[in-house]
């Protein structure tokens, strides 16, 4: 095996690791926590989120703590396989949605069953004003431009490859990021000329990077399942707040981000 395989895998438990140490934190002691709050009691629950719903799940859990007084929504945001791996490792948490099926159906035994609260599609991001002039999928494929892709086990980098492989286009990354955030965040800071992320994470930095739309017909749809975790110590709580998420209300934000109808 490559030092450099070696070296990933390292740094994978690394990350992991100190993804579970917040979790075990904000659970305090457990997710079956609950706290004292008007003489009543207050549910606290931790959602597993995909790090592409970062921005607009913030909002949606104000609007669901505003409509539900008695419940205290907690997120832990990172990319689909990382909150995989901390669900199979048993962090405390209540409910999970990933940016992908796949990754849900391989946690079947450890949720409930999932549903699709939401639909997203790629775009290419560059710098600000474009300065490297991408237009199209295939200018990715220039050796001379610095492109950065989400890693092969991240949903938007197997979206991202497969959406390639369909152009047959060899794209040879300077890196790949464990998430879609982390992309983004290289084209932001000018350490990429241009990355695919999903068009709703595009739509965060406005005025740091543009998005270049790929057409349908060489595009990829992303879906986001939600479930709640059978280890969730309040499953009827989780389950409400899994199901809210397929409400008007909630749609209405997951669409005003730039999500799809699931």
């Amino acid at each position: 095996m490559s030092p450099f395989v070696t070296g990933r895998r390292a740094a994978s438990a690394l990350v992991t690791a100190a993804l579970l140490v917040p979790l075990a934190a904000c659970s305090g002691g457990g997710s079956g926590d609950s706290a004292k709050k008007d003489g009543g009691t207050t549910t606290k629950l931790t959602v597993l989120a995909a790090a592409s719903l970062t921005d607009v799940f913030k909002k949606a859990g104000a609007a669901y703590e505003k409509e539900h007084p008695d419940t205290k929504v907690a997120f832990s945001f990172a990319g689909s396989q990382e909150l995989a791996a901390q669900v199979k490792q048993g962090a405390p948490a209540d409910a999970l949605v990933t940016a992908d099926t796949k990754t849900m159906d391989g946690l079947k035994a450890d949720t409930g069953t999932p549903t699709v609260i939401a639909k997203n599609r790629l775009v290419i991001a560059t710098g600000k004003g474009n300065p490297k002039n991408v237009g199209a999928l295939k200018d990715l494929a220039n050796s001379k431009l610095k492109v950065v892709l989400a890693a092969p086990e991240v949903p938007v980098g197997r979206y991202s490859k497969k959406v390639l492989d369909a152009q047959q286009l060899t794209v040879k990354p300077v890196s790949q990021e464990p998430n879609v955030r982390a992309v983004l965040s290289k084209v932001e800071l000018g350490e990429a000329d241009a990355g695919i992320v999903y068009k709703t994470d595009a739509a965060t930095a406005p005025g740091k990077v543009d998005a270049i739309d790929i057409p349908d017909a060489q595009n990829a749809v992303a879906s986001y399942p939600a479930a709640t975790l059978k280890s969730s110590q309040h499953s009827a709580a989780a389950a409400a707040f899994v199901k809210w998420l397929s409400t008007p209300e909630a749609q209405k934000l997951l669409q005003a981000a730039g999500f799809q109808k699931p």
